[in-house]
């Protein structure tokens, strides 16, 4: 490690200007991110591939995605505990080694069940990235930027989809899906090599002080207990309403209004740049008006969008008001990582990202299921009405349980 990262860290921190380390460290974690997202949406392109070559039933194929996020799930957790307890940098290289190995090992697969198990062990490696690289991303960016540097470390989810659905269709037919398992081991390797050149931030060096488990300071005492049922509000239906909208609204749309458009990356694209916008405007804009004030204006964006969104029915508007809608129901992914940094003590700081995000991802899960059952059993206005409620409840949780924290010191 070098001696110097750590001072770096320290100057960053009381400085509006961020140091070189605290770039470094920005990079190492957005990268992580982008691996995450680039990982889940090119297995979605090679589900087909799989499944013909491999001889797999349509619930086996669609296990492949279900275990990858249960991987990450629980990786996520196990990880961020890890993190608290071994530093930031340290365990974000186990997980990316974790990840580079499994996924390289699916494109060897015989069969079901070992791709099975190298799909599930490689989403332990994707569950770290999130949460441990918020915190260490938020540990070395000074208090002035911590909402812009959360935004950006969300962000690079968005690069990684946005890469996988412009590359995934050109290379697949080339070198097939073993060959995109290859690929996709790629930005795992750099972001391996940037990882090796990062100390741990200097909060994190002064202020390790294990104090027993780190998921028991999330419920230490009555006042966090209350920020701790908040934040997993917000994360469930931050999850819940991205995988509602991106795993299940396009299909939807093509068989409702028979609009191929829908199926095609450009919808994904412009979707996706559109919750990109959202995302790094809302941490410019929690920098500097506060957090809780921009969660909330994101968050009644969002109850009226995904009405809005509704009663479109044409390919234009479809596509123009989905972009809009991205803006809204994901931009404030762009917050998370600020809020809870500064909700949490250095001693449980990647536990709860990590606990709290990745629970909320579980729940999120859901998201595709529920909304078809209640389009099938009621209409699709009433269907898409449900995720304007849950914004609502995400509102009253702000209100109520989330305290404003913009620019305090960590920790």
């Amino acid at each position: 490690m070098s001696m110097s990262s750590p001072r770096a860290a320290a100057v960053s921190a009381v400085s509006d200007v961020p140091s070189t380390y605290a770039k470094k460290a920005l990079f190492g974690s957005a990268i992580g991110y982008a691996m995450d997202g680039f990982d889940l949406l090119i297995l979605g392109f090679m589900l087909g591939a799989i499944r013909n070559e491999l001889g797999l039933s349509g619930p086996q194929a669609g296990s492949l995605f279900t275990f990858t996020l249960l991987g990450a799930v629980t990786g996520g957790i196990v990880f961020g505990i890890m993190s608290d307890y071994f530093g930031r940098v340290r365990v974000l290289s186990w997980t990316i080694l974790l990840f580079a190995v499994f996924t390289g090992l699916c494109a060897l697969s015989r069969g079901y069940y070992d791709l099975l198990t190298y799909r599930t062990i490689a989403g332990l490696g994707l569950g770290g990235e999130f949460g441990i690289g918020m915190a260490l991303a938020a540990e070395a960016w000074p208090a002035s930027l911590r909402g812009r540097v959360s935004s950006y470390v969300g962000l690079g989810w968005q690069s990684g989809v946005l890469i996988a659905a412009f590359v995934t269709p050109f290379l697949l037919p080339h070198i097939g899906w073993r060959g995109m398992f290859l690929v996709g081991v790629l930005p795992a390797v750099v972001a391996f090599i940037v990882r090796r050149t990062i100390g741990e931030p200097e909060i994190f060096v002064q202020r390790h002080i294990r104090q027993g488990f780190p998921i028991g300071l999330l419920f230490k005492d009555t006042a966090t207990v209350k920020v701790t049922v908040g934040m997993f509000i917000l994360c469930a239906v931050q999850n819940f309403g991205y995988y509602g909208v991106m795993i299940w609204l396009p299909s939807y749309l093509n068989s409702q209004f028979h609009f191929p458009l829908m199926q095609s990356a450009v919808w994904t694209a412009v979707t996706i740049l559109g919750m990109a916008l959202g995302i790094w405007l809302f941490g410019v804009a929690a920098d500097r008006f506060g957090r809780r004030p921009v969660f909330m204006f994101w968050q009644i964006g969002a109850a009226i969008m995904v009405i809005v969104f509704s009663q479109l029915t044409t390919p234009y508007t479809l596509l123009v008001g989905g972009a809009v809608m991205g803006f809204f129901i994901n931009g404030m992914l762009g917050g998370l990582g600020a809020l809870m940094s500064e909700l949490y003590p250095t001693a449980a700081r990647a536990t709860a990202q990590n606990v709290l995000f990745n629970l909320g991802r579980g729940v999120g899960g859901f998201g595709p299921f529920v909304v078809p059952i209640l389009t099938a059993k009621y209409s699709f206005p009433i269907a898409i009405a449900l995720l304007a409620v849950i914004y609502v409840i995400e509102f009253v949780a702000t209100v109520f349980l989330i305290p404003e924290r913009k620019g305090v010191p960590l920790e």
